[in-house]
């Protein structure tokens, strides 16, 4: 979900981070037609910025359309407890359903300065402190159903995506889905952060987006990409500043580690051998050797 400047769809279970996908930010790059800015939109839904203020997103398929009314109960009463801008999304149009929210302005990250690492793991601290319970009384999928989904999503892995993979790679693979299977889930989380999600503007962050995949689980599966997919002292910053334990930054690497399965069972879904071909190269360099 979140601003425009996806393309492709996604399916349906949450991402995890570390996927690659295209690039986008906190506006789109598309054209302008009496002051509405025409996207194509994200993963899970399409995307239009108006007048320059507002981006209006609408459901790619019936699935979606529960997440993003998930975002306009959670994102009111989160927002003011986060020390960056975030999407906060109402509902414009029911049928069909079409929210809108206020632009968080800014481009995807792309220069790691310890500085920014700092800011955003006082962000990930705040978020990790937000009340679970309140955060699913206003819709963030609860553990039960997290952790119903991690299963079906780690079994799914080890049907599609191990027999793919070299026959002396298939035992560190398994285990690995075995100890994802096993983490815990107690948080509430953003769920898919990663740098085209954390905004830069004037050389600071300047806010978060899509939240479309938050829901009560791991705090490592946040610190995942920020520990273990950026440079070391932007890292090292995160850490510090989030109070990063060495046993929550080895669960973050185990979802570092997963993250590229998901490009190989979006590649098999879509029927696209490249997507699969580079996802499997994805997970064969993460794993441990």
């Amino acid at each position: 979900m979140g601003q425009p400047g996806l393309a492709a769809a996604a399916p349906a279970r949450r991402r995890l981070p570390g996927r690659r996908r295209p690039a986008r930010g906190g506006g789109p790059a598309a054209r302008e037609e009496c002051g509405v800015t025409m996207s194509t939109g994200g993963w899970d839904s399409r995307a239009r910025l108006v007048q320059g203020r507002w981006v209006e997103r609408r459901p790619r398929r019936p699935e979606v359309v529960p997440r993003l009314l998930m975002e306009t109960r959670l994102m009111p009463w989160l927002a003011p407890r986060l020390p960056l801008p975030v999407p906060v999304p109402h509902v414009l149009h029911q049928e069909p359903l079409v929210v809108r929210h206020e632009l968080v302005a800014g481009d995807p990250l792309e220069t790691f300065d310890p500085a920014h690492g700092r800011t955003l793991g006082a962000f990930l601290r705040a978020l990790h402190g937000a009340d679970p319970a309140e955060a699913v009384r206003r819709g963030a999928p609860p553990v039960p159903e997290v952790l119903r989904e991690r299963v079906a999503t780690v079994r799914d892995f080890g049907t599609r995506v191990v027999p793919l993979l070299p026959d002396d790679r298939r035992d560190v693979a398994s285990a690995l889905l075995d100890a994802v299977a096993a983490l815990p889930a107690h948080v509430l989380v953003h769920g898919d952060l990663g740098p085209e999600h954390v905004l830069v503007r004037d050389g600071a962050l300047s806010g978060i987006i899509d939240f479309g995949d938050a829901h009560v689980g791991d705090p490592a599966i946040d610190l995942a990409w920020a520990l273990h997919g950026t440079p070391p002292p932007f890292a090292r910053a995160v850490a510090a500043e989030y109070g990063a334990t060495p046993e929550l930054a080895e669960r973050a690497l185990l979802w570092h580690r997963l993250g590229p399965w998901y490009e190989v069972t979006y590649g098999l879904d879509l029927g696209d051998p490249g997507t699969v071909r580079g996802g499997l190269e994805g997970v064969l360099a993460r794993l441990p050797l």
